[in-house]
This record gives structure tokens, C-alpha cells and sequence, in this order.
């Protein structure tokens, strides 16, 4: 099972690692994808702060991070498992995983990026900051730009196996599943679920943090498990057999080119 997931807003600083080698990246068919969003980011921040800080849509107070893109090619690296932080991956946590899990780990997550279109958790990587959502003056959105890339790289890492899609919106933008693959894809909302007590009624909401919190904590504990689902079906009672309240929607129709939808459904916010 490919699962993939976004990467986090915030980053750990650069490692003492060796500089970036683009050619250890997996997903070799995005080299020239990610070679181009590389050598415009880094010439943008190097020439011109104010106009990248515009362009990248941050803040005064991380005007620093425009300086730390100019230097993506000899900043030190760290594993983008090390890299990425946040609540997602804070209730993943696979610096704690026990060896077979981190194994699967390594094997199964992919993650989402503006920059690198998408890397896995032992890839190595310097801390950036590129945003799916924004528009790179050459290149245009990025969302559009990794499209092309992705079609054939993404199939061939999913091989015959399901996926699982926990991407934020900005970064769906960047692949849909299509054709036979779609009907092996599935997608997941976490909605929390709690009483009315003026109506004695049931209602739900999307909270972006508990989701986020949830989703790290339904991969870590696929991974632990070591479930092997094949299909949405049977991701459905493994995801059940794991204690999760999960409400699926499969394609209308019966269709098998359409990707699933399931609600996880938590009634305690943690």
C-alpha cells in the first residue's frame, strides 16, 4: 500500500548531513520536474528578497526562510522523516516505531512537496520552504507544473497495491489517481462527532488540527499492525479491526475508476 501524505508547513532546520545529491532522490522520473523548481527557487531567493518573501507568501517575521532557500544546494541535509514536523507527524512519530514498522515505513509514505514533487521519509533533504499553492514567476503554479511528472511516476510506484490518500487539498492538485488505479485509491476525512446538548442531536465537524493528529495516528498504527490491505474494501476492516469508527463511501454505481471516500469518525479530541 502506497500512502500518501503532505508535508508540514514548518521544517526542522538543515541537518549536518552531506549537501543535496538530486540523483539519490527516489522517483528518478521527477529529476527534471524537480531540477527546474530548484534552480528557480534558489534564483529567486539568491536576487531578490523582498520580491521571493511576495512570491512565497510569508511573513516579515520569516523573511529568514527566503535565505535559507538561497542556499538549498549546500545547506546540510537530514532524512525528510527528520524534516518534516508538525502535528501530523508528531502522532505518526517514526523516529519511535519499532524496526519492522520504520521498515514499512520507508517502503509505503510519500511525501508531498512544492519543491520535490514527492520524496520518501529516507530521502534526504535540506530544510525549504516552497508551498504547493504558490506561483513561481517562470515556472506558474506548481500544482499544474508537477501534473505532467507525476502521471507516470506515480502508477509505478504504487505498482498493483492500493493507495491510500491523505493529502491536503493544495497538494491533490499536484496528482489524481486515474483509470484502474482510481479505483484502488482511497481517501479519508476525519470528522469529529459530538452531542448537541440544547438538541440531544449528533453533529460533525472537520477540525484541521484533530485531523491532521488523527491521520499520523491511523498511518502509525497501519504500520504497526502490518496490515496489507489490497483493496478500499479491506483497508475498510483493517482500519475497523484497529479500533476506528469508519463509514465508507464507495463509488456510486458500483464504478471501479472512481477512488473511494472514508469517514473516520472521533468522538474524543486528543
Amino acid at each position: 500500500m502506497l500512502v500518501l501524505l503532505p508535508p508540514s508547513e514548518g521544517k526542522a532546520p538543515s541537518g549536518r548531513g552531506a549537501p543535496l545529491k538530486p540523483e539519490s532522490l527516489s522517483l528518478p522520473g521527477l529529476a527534471g520536474a524537480r531540477a527546474a523548481v530548484l534552480d528557480e527557487l534558489v534564483e529567486l531567493c539568491a536576487a531578490d528578497e523582498e520580491k521571493a518573501r511576495q512570491v512565497l507568501g510569508l511573513s516579515e517575521g520569516l523573511r529568514g526562510e527566503v535565505a535559507k532557500n538561497a542556499e538549498l544546494r549546500t545547506a546540510g541535509t537530514r532524512t525528510a522523516g527528520e524534516i518534516y514536523t508538525g502535528v501530523l507527524y508528531d502522532a505518526l512519530g517514526l523516529a519511535t516505531l519499532d524496526p519492522a514498522a520504520r521498515r514499512r515505513a520507508t517502503a509505503s509514505l510519500l511525501v508531498f512537496s512544492g519543491l520535490w514533487g514527492a520524496v520518501r521519509v529516507n530521502d534526504r533533504i535540506p530544510s525549504y520552504r516552497c508551498s504547493m499553492g504558490i506561483k513561481l514567476p517562470g515556472i506558474g503554479a506548481l500544482g499544474a507544473h508537477w501534473r505532467t511528472a507525476m502521471e507516470p511516476a506515480l502508477p509505478e510506484a504504487a505498482g498493483d497495491g492500493m493507495v491510500l490518500d491523505l493529502r491536503s487539498a493544495a497538494y491533490a492538485t499536484a496528482w489524481k489517481p486515474t483509470a484502474g488505479l482510481a479505483g484502488r485509491t482511497a481517501t479519508v476525512r476525519v470528522l469529529h462527532a459530538r452531542v448537541d446538548p440544547a438538541t440531544g442531536t449528533e453533529k460533525r465537524s472537520v477540525v484541521s488540527h484533530f485531523n491532521k493528529a488523527t491521520k499520523g495516528r491511523l498511518v502509525r498504527d497501519l504500520l504497526t499492525s502490518g496490515a496489507r490491505p489490497k483493496t478500499p474494501a479491506e483497508l475498510v476492516e483493517t482500519v475497523r479491526d484497529l479500533g476506528y469508527t469508519v463509514e465508507p463511501k464507495p463509488p456510486t454505481g458500483g464504478r471501479t475508476d472512481r477512488p473511494w471516500s472514508l469517514d473516520v469518525v472521533v468522538r474524543e479530541i486528543h
